[in-house]
């Protein structure tokens, strides 16, 4: 799993950290953490509605934090809960672009058994940080 839940952090507040190879691996990986907070199983998220986010942003960090905070959005507004499906990221001229094509389907009780309910993603020891092997996020939800 390229992900992993953090302990010492507060009872409304939920933290992980999540790797991958590169940058592609860590949004996807950010985004499916980010997900199982509010249910069990993602495997049960039915590929039905298709959504495309776009985001542009100076800062890489801030570019995943927006991109985290699109798919809270699309719960929130539409009740829509969304796997990212493929995903690119490109730097030009000092700014980082962000295209991504996620799927998923409205939130059914019955069968998405759900765990909490994300408000938001928090700036507080958010974090992205290019390692030797790969990519690495510091992430914390509101729940």
């Amino acid at each position: 799993m390229p992900y992993h839940y953090l302990e010492e952090i507060g009872t409304a507040d939920i933290a992980f950290e999540a790797t991958g190879r590169d940058l592609l691996e860590l949004f996807m990986a950010t985004a499916d953490a980010t997900m199982n907070v509010m249910i069990d199983n993602l495997d049960a998220i039915e590929p039905r509605e298709t959504r495309h986010i776009e985001l542009v942003n100076d800062k890489l960090d801030m570019l995943l934090f927006d991109f985290l905070q699109e798919l809270i959005y699309f719960k929130d507004a539409e009740q829509l809960l969304l796997r990212v499906r493929e995903v690119s990221i490109d730097e030009k001229d000092g700014e980082f672009f962000l295209k991504a094509k996620t799927a998923g389907e409205p939130l059914d009780a019955a069968r998405h058994h759900q765990r909490a309910d994300v408000k938001a993603v928090t700036l507080h020891d958010f974090s992205v940080e290019k390692q030797d092997e790969g990519w690495k996020a510091r992430v914390l939800l509101d729940i």
